[in-house]
């Protein structure tokens, strides 16, 4: 009985912790009153937390309950940690009556083991918040999507002919404006692991995401249509792009990312099928390793719209392929490639401060449209040199122009 007493005031104290953390971060409001803070359980509202049994239904009343709370309250979903929770796909929707909504994630969530359980009414996602302002999703819990059953076949049922299956993304925030999501472990997802779609004044820190480098399209983080964003210290493994920046989105900064396996920090792929638009993009004191690629942009013939503004700065690279690149030749399947007169156009592009080793010789490849140039790109000092001793590299540009300064290997292929 007293040892019980003693881990449920543990809990609570440790759940004070993390609302008080979590409102620092979020502003500089200074005082919390415990009085307007209610937590709400899962284990309460019918969870089992022995990873067989299916929790989405009492997932579900607890943040449904959460979420309708009262006004101008601080409301916490609180998932206990030692215990391992089965879902199927879920969506935690808002609005929500309370100003802040957390979620305290200390225990484990593992999807469902039976394809069939994945069928779901909000898209593609197994694992989606949508329309929820000033939420904060906390812990040191695993989520872990059993990729591997996907890897092979990301169908759910045999597709009608001609139709393509696509993977869920593990996890996914839509809508969620002053999101903050920090501490997570995201493994094996069937696809992305983490999704922000329309978010504005989103911060993602200090979180890990592990799957194996031949899992396909297994993006660890996709910001797709977003502003404002900030991604920082955290350690992703994934068998796609480590970080990858969708059309729509503008004011990115990301920091402090180590990445590798992986094919590195990517800007698209931009301009297939529509017009998209990627502004003052900021990536800097990152190191990637044993990965694909480095730093890229990548878009496809054809497209229209625009990315400027993007810079690369203090990057380290170690035996990575492909270090530096612009592609605007991106054509992935290598069938039914466009050669068009239109493209993305890209302009003030930068890299400065970059350095370390390459397993490619061409360490340096700006490949812009031959029709619309790339403006304005800088490449100042960096210095790349072979992983292999004695083998030497080049760079190389097409229709590039702009200026390099202290480079080595020497580039003097970018036009005035």
């Amino acid at each position: 009985m007293i040892s019980s007493l003693i881990g449920r005031m543990v809990q609570f104290i440790t759940l004070v912790l993390v609302l008080l953390t979590a409102s620092a971060v979020n502003a500089a409001t200074s005082r919390i009153s415990l009085a307007s803070t209610v937590i709400f359980d899962v284990m309460r509202y019918g969870a089992k937390g022995n990873g067989k049994t299916d929790d989405s239904q009492a997932f579900m009343k607890a943040w449904t309950a959460a979420c309708q709370s009262k006004p101008n309250a601080k409301s916490i979903v609180n998932i206990p940690g030692g215990r391992t929770y089965l879902l199927k796909p879920v969506a935690f929707t808002g609005p929500c009556k309370p100003s802040k909504m957390f979620v305290q994630v200390s225990g484990n969530i593992v999807g469902s083991p039976r394809k069939g359980d994945w069928m779901s009414n909000h898209a593609d996602s197994w694992l989606q918040f949508s329309n929820v302002n000033g939420l904060t999703v906390n812990g040191k819990g695993r989520i872990d999507g059993l990729g591997p059953m996907w890897w092979k076949n990301p169908c759910i049922s045999p597709p009608p002919p001609g139709v393509t299956c696509h993977a869920p993304v593990e996890v996914q925030f839509k809508r969620c404006h002053g999101m903050r999501l920090n501490g997570l472990t995201l493994v094996n997802s069937p696809r992305v692991h983490l999704l922000l779609t329309t978010c504005n004044g989103a911060i993602v820190s200090n979180i890990h995401i592990i799957s194996p480098e031949t899992s396909p399209n297994t993006d660890g983080i996709n910001i797709a249509g977003s502003t404002n964003v900030n991604v920082r210290d955290s350690v992703i493994a994934a068998g796609d792009d480590c970080i990858a920046i969708s059309g729509g989105s503008s004011n990115i900064k990301i920091s402090g990312i180590m990445c590798g396996p992986g094919h590195g920090i990517s800007i698209g792929s931009l301009g297939h099928g529509g017009t998209d638009i990627v502004e003052n993009v900021d990536v800097r004191n990152c190191t990637m390793r044993k990965t694909l690629a480095g730093v890229r942009i990548k878009t496809y013939q054809g497209g229209v719209g625009y990315a400027k503004k993007i810079s690369f700065t203090g990057i380290k690279f170690d035996a990575v392929y492909n270090p530096i690149i612009i592609d605007q030749y991106y054509c992935p399947t290598k069938q039914d490639c466009l050669s068009s007169a239109t493209t993305v156009k890209l302009s003030d592009i930068t890299f400065r401060g970059i350095s370390g080793t390459s397993n490619m010789e061409n360490v340096i490849n700006l490949s812009c449209s031959k029709t619309v140039a790339c403006t304005n790109i800088v490449v100042d000092r960096v210095y790349i040199k072979s992983a292999i001793p004695g083998r030497k590299v080049y760079g190389s540009c097409i229709n590039a122009h702009g200026r390099a300064t202290h480079v080595k290997p020497y580039l003097n292929c970018l036009k005035p």
